[in-house]
């Protein structure tokens, strides 16, 4: 279905949510129930919910004596071996609240580059929706090498967004909207809304957003809405602490209109 504004995602039937490390994990990690009442709400009145989230690597780092994110590949896989673990155990452990199973699903970037492999993604995926769980997906860092990796888990969720076909992409981060320049910057004004292929004249992304645990930023937000969007996916970019009202279609962060001729879905 088409989603034109806010309002829509309360009846949108697919949407992906995409939550960053810095959001649900170290001093943060107890927001996590929150985020699974939001997402609970929404599948309780029908939608078909996918979650991609960060924080493997983050919430592997205290079981291995880290105090900040590991820059060799090595040690990441191995937090992320940990970590992953332990973050789909603390979602299932709130999710079985509602009653709600979760699926891991953990992707590499050649996953969705390979067409064969592709397909079977796609088909977990349905099938996984089709079930009513709710798939929770992830770079799969363990064995993703610097090579293949997505760069990101917003550009992930944009991808995501499309191999499901999603209606709505909701991308969560440490911010409330997007702003023009850097929020603690003087004169920064809050983007309310963006038409499918503004360019966005004179608008300075940073790394806002960006964290010691985390990738993404404004910058990568933007890009990765503007692949969802381009594709036929309404993008919505508010802050984690949010996340209720954003899929309650409240009038909340910066909106992404989806493009009116869309460029298909299959992926880049």
């Amino acid at each position: 279905m088409s989603v034109s504004d806010r309002s829509g995602i309360l009846g949108a039937a697919r949407i992906v949510v995409k939550v960053g490390s810095s959001s649900i994990s170290g001093e943060n990690a107890g927001a996590i129930p929150a985020l699974v009442d939001a997402l609970a709400e929404a599948h309780g009145r029908g939608a078909e919910i996918v979650l991609v989230s960060s924080g493997a690597i983050a919430t592997g780092m205290p079981y291995l004596n880290l105090d900040e994110r590991p820059t060799d590949l090595a040690t990441q896989q191995a937090a992320a071996s940990v970590g992953q673990n332990l973050l789909i155990f603390r979602y299932q452990d709130s999710l079985d609240r509602y009653d709600i199973v979760a699926g891991q699903v953990l992707l590499t970037a050649g996953d969705l580059e390979n067409p064969s492999h592709r397909s079977n993604a796609q088909r977990a995926m349905e099938r996984l929706l089709a079930l009513r769980i709710l798939p929770i997906v992830n770079e799969n860092d363990t064995v993703a090498t610097h090579e293949i990796r997505f760069g990101d888990n917003d550009r992930l969720a944009s991808l995501v967004a499309m191999l499901v076909a999603a209606d709505v992409l909701v991308l969560l981060s440490d911010v409330d909207a997007l702003y023009t320049k850097p929020p603690h910057l003087p004169g920064a004004e809050r983007i309310d809304r963006i038409t499918a292929g503004d360019p966005l004249p004179g608008v300075e992304f940073g790394s806002t957003g960006a964290s010691g645990v985390g990738t993404g930023g404004a910058s990568s937000k933007v890009s990765a809405a503007r692949i969802a969007a381009d594709a036929g996916t309404a993008v919505l970019v508010t802050a984690t602490t949010l996340v209720a009202a954003a899929l309650r279609g409240e009038h909340v962060g910066t909106w992404f209109e989806p493009s009116p001729s869309p460029t298909g879905r299959p992926l880049p």
